[in-house]
C-alpha cells in the first residue's frame, strides 16, 4: 500500500510492529466460522491476518484516500466487505441482513482517540448482536473504563461501560510501535457485552441520567449533586450515605439510586 499522509482529524496512528499485531490477533482469537467487523483499518495491519482466518470481515473506513488502496489490496477476497462511511453513524444491524449464520458480530479496531468514547457507546446500542469487542485505545481511557470504585480514574465512563460489559485490560502498546508515534501510550481492552446484566436498572435512560448527575461535579457529595432530584432521606433509603462522593459507589448502588429516581418521577 502506497505511503499515506496521516490525517490529524481522523486521529490516524498506524501500527508498524508485527509482534504487536500478532499479539493482538492472538488476543482476539478469531475463528474461521466467525463474522468480524474492523473499524478504521488504516494501512491494514490487522486486516490481512483476519481475512486469512474468518468467514466474513466487514471494514468500516471513513478516509477517502484509504478506500482505493484497500480495495486494490483486498477487493478480490470473497470474505472482504468495505463500507466507506462514518463508524459513529453506522447501523451495524445491517451487516446481518440476509445472513444464515448465527446473528453475532465480533468488533475490533484501533479507535481514534477523539471519538473513542462516543463510538463505544454507539456500539453498545447494538449489544444484542455483538459477542465481544477488542479495541486499541489511549491507555488513560482503558484505565478509566476498567477502574474500581474509589480509584482516581473511576468515573462516569467506568460506571457506564461496566454496567453494559465485562471489561478486561489486556496489554499496553508504546508509542514507538506507531507511525507517526502518538504522544501517549495505548492499550488493548476486551469488552464483552452482558447477555444478562449483573445489575439491571428499571429504566436505563434514568440510570444514565443519574450517573451523569452524580459525577457532574466530582468533588461534591451525592447530596449536593442530586439535590434537585432526590431528597437526603430518599438516598438514605437505598442504604447509601448522602455525604460521600460518587466515586465511592459501586455499580449496584448506582442502580439502586437510579431505580429510586425512576420511582420518584412516576
Amino acid at each position: 500500500m502506497k505511503q499515506h499522509k496521516h490525517k490529524k482529524r481522523f486521529g490516524q496512528n498506524f501500527l508498524n510492529n508485527q509482534q504487536i499485531i500478532d499479539q493482538i490477533i492472538v488476543s482476539i482469537r478469531p475463528q474461521s466460522t466467525q463474522h468480524l467487523v474492523e473499524i478504521g483499518p488504516g494501512q491494514a495491519a490487522l486486516t490481512r491476518p483476519l481475512l486469512n482466518i474468518v468467514n466474513k470481515l466487514d471494514i468500516i473506513e471513513i478516509d477517502n484516500d484509504l478506500i482505493t488502496p484497500l480495495m486494490t489490496k483486498f477487493g478480490k477476497y470473497p470474505n472482504f466487505n468495505l463500507h466507506h462511511t462514518d463508524a459513529l453513524g453506522f447501523d451495524y444491524s445491517n451487516l446481518l441482513v440476509g445472513t444464515k449464520q448465527e446473528k453475532i458480530l465480533r468488533v475490533v479496531g484501533n479507535l481514534p482517540y477523539n471519538i473513542a468514547s462516543p463510538l463505544m457507546f454507539h456500539l453498545l446500542s447494538f449489544a444484542e448482536i455483538i459477542q465481544d469487542m477488542h479495541f486499541m485505545l489511549q491507555k488513560e481511557v482503558v484505565d478509566r473504563i476498567t477502574a474500581n470504585p474509589g480509584s482516581k480514574t473511576y468515573g462516569r465512563l467506568s460506571v457506564m461501560m461496566q454496567y453494559s460489559c465485562a471489561t478486561e485490560f489486556l496489554f499496553n502498546v508504546n508509542s514507538e510501535n506507531f507511525t507517526p508515534p502518538p504522544k501517549v501510550t495505548s492499550a488493548i481492552i476486551r469488552l464483552i457485552p452482558y447477555k444478562i446484566k449483573p445489575f439491571k436498572a428499571q429504566c436505563e435512560q434514568t440510570f444514565a441520567k443519574l450517573v451523569k448527575l452524580s459525577f457532574s461535579q466530582k468533588r461534591k457529595t451525592l447530596r449536593n449533586n442530586l439535590k434537585e432530584y432526590l431528597l437526603v432521606k430518599q438516598i438514605e433509603s437505598c442504604n447509601i450515605d448522602p455525604s460521600i462522593r460518587a466515586e465511592k459507589l459501586g455499580l449496584e448502588e448506582f442502580v439502586k439510586l437510579a431505580d429510586k429516581l425512576f420511582e420518584v418521577k412516576q
